[in-house]
C-alpha cells in the first residue's frame, strides 16, 4: 500500500453556490398588445425557479436575497436623465406608460418597471458581494427586466438598466479589480455593455450572438468582428457574429476553446461575469439555434477555470420556457459543482 498525505494549507477556501430570486420582479409585464415585447413574460423566471425547486437545486444553493440597486449605484453606468424617466414611470396611467415606451426600440413600461429593474440591479450586485467576500465560490441571479441592451441613456431590447455592467463598475470600484471578463453568451449582441467597455481596458467583453449579415436585430455593423474597441480599449472586444441559424453544441464549443477561452487566460481575470441568455439554446424562437441545455453545463464548466472560479451568472434573455428552465438548471448543477453530462 502507498499512502498519499495531502497537507492542505490552511487558507478559507469559498465554497457554496449562490441563488438569488425574487419572485417580485414577475411583477414588470406588458400590458398592451405589442408582438414584438409579447415573449419577455413574468414566466421566464417563475418556470426557471420552479424547474430548479423540482431538481431539488434550490436546498442545496446558498440563499441571498435581492435588494434594489441604489440610485448611485444606476449612475456608475447610466445618465441622470435616463435614471429619471425610468423613475418617473412609476405614477403613469397605461397611456402614458405606452407612449413613453414608444420612444424606445423595444421595451415596454410597467408601473412597476421601475422597481423590478432595481430589483433586477441590486440582485446582481449582492451575488457580486458574495462571490468576492468569500462567502460563496460562485453563483447565479434569475433577474429581469434583462440588461446588456440597455445603454448609457436609453432602454432598449427589453432592458431598462444594464446590470452586468454595473456590477463589472461596482466591482472594480469596490474590490479594486482591475481585470473583469464578461461574457454573453445571449443569442443577441449586447450592443450596450460593448459601448459602455468600448474604451476600456479592464474589461475584456465577449459576445457571440445571430447577425446574419447584419440582417438580425439589434442590425449594427459595430456587431460585426472587426468591432474590437477602441483607443485603449482597443483588443478588449471580441465578437463573433453567427452568420447563420442553427448552430449546435460542437459550434459553441469550438467557439470557446479557439476564440474565447484562450484570450480568456491571457486576459487572466479577476472576476468572470456571464451575460447569461438562454436564447442561444434549442427551441428559442429568436436564436433558431440547436444547442442542446447541456452545452451550458460544458460552457459553465469552462468558466470555473478563471479567476479562481469567482463565477456570477446573471440571466439574460431566454424565451422557450422549457428550454431556458432546463438551461438554467443545467447551469446551476455546473455551479454547484455536479459532474458534467455527455453531449453529443
Amino acid at each position: 500500500y502507498i499512502w498519499i498525505f495531502c497537507f492542505v494549507p490552511s487558507v478559507a477556501m469559498a465554497s457554496g453556490t449562490a441563488l438569488i430570486y425574487d419572485e417580485e420582479m414577475t411583477t414588470h409585464k406588458l400590458l398592451w398588445s405589442d408582438p414584438v415585447c409579447d415573449i419577455e413574460v413574468p414566466e421566464r423566471l417563475s418556470s426557471s425557479y420552479e424547474q430548479l425547486k423540482r431538481y431539488h437545486l434550490v436546498e442545496r444553493c446558498v440563499h441571498v436575497p435581492a435588494r434594489e440597486g441604489s440610485e448611485e449605484e444606476i449612475l456608475l453606468v447610466h445618465s441622470s436623465e435616463h435614471l429619471e424617466v425610468a423613475k418617473s414611470t412609476q405614477t403613469m396611467s397605461e397611456e402614458e406608460l405606452k407612449r413613453v415606451s414608444g420612444n424606445y426600440d423595444a421595451f415596454f413600461f410597467h408601473p412597476n418597471t421601475y422597481h423590478c429593474a432595481r430589483l433586477a440591479v441590486g440582485a446582481t450586485l449582492q451575488l457580486v458581494d458574495a462571490v468576492m467576500s468569500g462567502k460563496v465560490c460562485n453563483g447565479m441571479a434569475l433577474v429581469r427586466p434583462p440588461g446588456h441592451h440597455s445603454q448609457r441613456n436609453a432602454a432598449n431590447g427589453f432592458c431598462l438598466f444594464n446590470n452586468v455592467a454595473i456590477a463589472a463598475e461596482y466591482a472594480k470600484l469596490k474590490y479594486g479589480l482591475q481585470r473583469i471578463l464578461v461574457v454573453d453568451w445571449d443569442v443577441h449582441h449586447g450592443q450596450g455593455t460593448q459601448y459602455i467597455f468600448e474604451e476600456d481596458p479592464s474589461v475584456l467583453y465577449f459576445s457571440w450572438h445571430r447577425y446574419e449579415h447584419q440582417e438580425f436585430w439589434p442590425s449594427l455593423k459595430e456587431s460585426d468582428y472587426h468591432a474590437v474597441g477602441l483607443g485603449k480599449g482597443k483588443g478588449f472586444n471580441i465578437n463573433l457574429p453567427w452568420n447563420k441559424i442553427g448552430m449546435e453544441n460542437s459550434d459553441y464549443l469550438a467557439a470557446f476553446f479557439h476564440v474565447l477561452l484562450p484570450m480568456a487566460f491571457e486576459f487572466d481575470p479577476q472576476l468572470v461575469l456571464v451575460s447569461s441568455g438562454y436564447d442561444s439554446g434549442i427551441g428559442d424562437p429568436e436564436g433558431q439555434m440547436n444547442a442542446t441545455p447541456e452545452v451550458f453545463a460544458h460552457l459553465t464548466h469552462f468558466l470555473k477555470q478563471l479567476a479562481n472560479g469567482k463565477l456570477c451568472v446573471i440571466l439574460e434573455g431566454g424565451y422557450h420556457l422549457k428550454s431556458l428552465s432546463e438551461s438554467v438548471c443545467m447551469t446551476v448543477k455546473t455551479l454547484l459543482g455536479d459532474p458534467i453530462p455527455q453531449i453529443t
